[in-house]
């Protein structure tokens, strides 16, 4: 197994090698990159029932573009979706969509998303630059075998026709071709794993795969609560796990509660880091203290919005047609994005989505050669409006960061919700780990307060002072159960600082704190 996946590995990161010398160029121009890009893609889709409909053929620049095609969400794709799934050709773009990815979003509907082999060379011209860009910061990450996260279909997900196929088996499906082959070859899980419906049997299965391979060097997951929870799942399975494994031997002297241990030769993590999982991230830091740990960036289903390169995380501009929203609601593309300023961004892809909101928002936080490297902040779209005090998760996030920056190395879980208690409305900040602070309810609440609508719906006593709800165990396991159980994808489920879900108090296990 090592020396296949040495092979593989080094036969990936060649044939990346003209996408990675591409990308490094491009990251010096910019705005012509993006300008090509466009105008390519005008011409590639200029036969389709969507360039038809809004007379994409005559498309000079930017501003033709812009009066052309409004800004869509889903919503306003949704239609055009349909038309594809009942095996219509040439909707949304002039090749074959060859898959829908299926996304929840934030607000918990499932979205489908188009897939076709444009969108794939796409995500190559990401990932090709990424995978380069650690061999050549962890050489040692290529001499052995590497784990890319398999999301269990589980049992919430909702059945539906469609003439097109709906899913992957696994991540490495949106590489294709020769490089899919390459990477299953250094893969220590197979994707049949995927098809598990049940938990519990996905994880142990996963474990087994994992403690097999001694010579682990690389671990690419979405989430890091997703490795956290099957870490925390070892040592009740750790017998079983080492009896079935044929390793009993080298595994007498390891550790299950230290998972360094099992996996000497681990080089590289990588996982989100921003946002809702910077918590979650220095989790996985604590149990991996000597294993270098990498945020993704914003990679979406949707799209690849920035990927790590260089030390920063710079936008993917060979990938996609990007533009961004400022806190003004002006339109800017790529050469106008400005140092600390915070954005939300639109994408065009080649799998048909034109102008799409994505939904993310995005602070400038340095640059690579002229372009703009970016962190995510929140889902530019989720907005807790229960009487008028409008609380978007990016102020949420700012707020519970601000509030627990002492304690974020000792926290695992943290989120804002609503509860209604017999005195009334109020939001709960329900959060995991050892807290030392007192009076956290106050300083938030006081944080809270800079809102303007949330300070005058509590001066009208629409909501009562905020609470702190302390959990003691299993916070993310019980949130993402219940994101399972909606029919959300376990692997891909992104944990956020503010759910309009009420009621949590009675899943979570605690107590408040007062």
């Amino acid at each position: 197994m090592k020396l296949l996946a040495s092979l593989a590995n080094s036969l990936w990161v060649a044939s990346s090698g003209p996408d990675w010398w591409r990308f490094r160029t491009a990251l010096n121009q910019p705005g012509a990159t993006q300008s090509e890009w466009l105008r390519r893609h005008l011409a590639r889709n200029a036969n389709c029932e969507f360039a038809r409909r809004h007379h994409l053929a005559s498309v000079r620049s930017h501003e033709d573009f812009v009066r052309r095609v409004p800004l869509a969400d889903y919503e306003q794709h949704e239609a055009w979706i349909e038309r594809i799934q009942r095996g219509e050709p040439r909707v949304l773009t002039g090749e074959p969509v060859t898959h829908f990815i299926p996304t929840s979003g934030s607000t918990g509907a499932r979205k489908l998303i188009p897939f076709t082999a444009g969108l794939q060379c796409d995500f190559n011209r990401a990932i090709g630059p990424w995978i380069c860009d650690l061999a050549f910061q962890h050489p040692e990450m290529l001499g052995g075998p590497a784990y890319w996260s398999i999301t269990p279909s589980g049992t919430g997900s909702a059945v539906q026709t469609s003439g097109v196929p709906i899913g992957f088996e696994d991540d490495v499906s949106y590489l294709g071709g020769a490089r899919k082959w390459l990477v299953q070859a250094a893969l220590v899980a197979p994707p049949t794993l995927g098809s598990m419906a049940d938990l519990e049997e996905f994880r142990y299965q996963t474990l087994l795969c994992l403690v097999q391979q001694r010579e682990l060097r690389l671990i690419s997951i979405w989430h890091p609560s997703f490795l956290a929870l099957l870490l925390d799942a070892l040592p009740a399975h750790w017998n079983s796990l080492v009896a079935a494994s044929g390793n009993a031997r080298e595994l007498k002297c390891a550790d299950p509660r230290q998972p360094e241990t099992i996996w000497p030769r681990l080089r590289l993590i990588s996982c989100w880091g921003d946002g809702h999982a910077e918590l979650a991230q220095a989790d996985l830091q604590r149990r991996f203290p000597r294993v270098a740990i990498q945020s993704k960036g914003l990679f979406a289903t949707e799209a690849c919005v920035t990927l790590p390169f260089a030390g920063a995380h710079p936008v993917a501009v060979r990938s996609h047609f990007f533009e961004f929203i400022d806190e003004h609601g002006r339109i800017q593309l790529l050469d106008d994005l400005r140092a600390g300023e915070k954005y939300e961004v639109v994408v065009t892809t080649s799998g048909g989505l034109w102008r799409y909101r994505l939904g993310d928002c995005v602070q400038v936080n340095g640059q690579v050669g002229k372009t703009a490297s970016l962190r995510f902040l929140a889902r530019s779209g989720n907005v807790s409006d229960l009487c008028g005090e409008k609380l978007s998760e990016v102020f949420v996030a700012g707020a519970i960061q601000a509030v627990l920056e002492p304690e974020n190395r000792r926290l695992r879980f943290a989120m804002l919700a609503p509860e209604r208690t017999s005195v009334g409305w109020h939001y709960t900040l329900y959060v995991e780990g050892d807290l030392e602070s007192q009076a956290l309810d106050k300083k938030l609440e006081a944080l809270l307060q800079a809102n303007p609508q949330y300070a005058y719906c509590r001066s009208l006593g629409q909501l009562q002072p905020v609470r702190v709800f302390q959990i003691t165990a299993q916070g993310q396991e019980t949130f993402l159960t219940a994101e399972a159980a909606a029919g959300r994808q376990l692997g891909s489920v992104k944990p956020c600082h503010l759910s309009q879900v009420t009621e949590w108090s009675s899943r979570f296990t605690g107590t408040y704190r007062h």
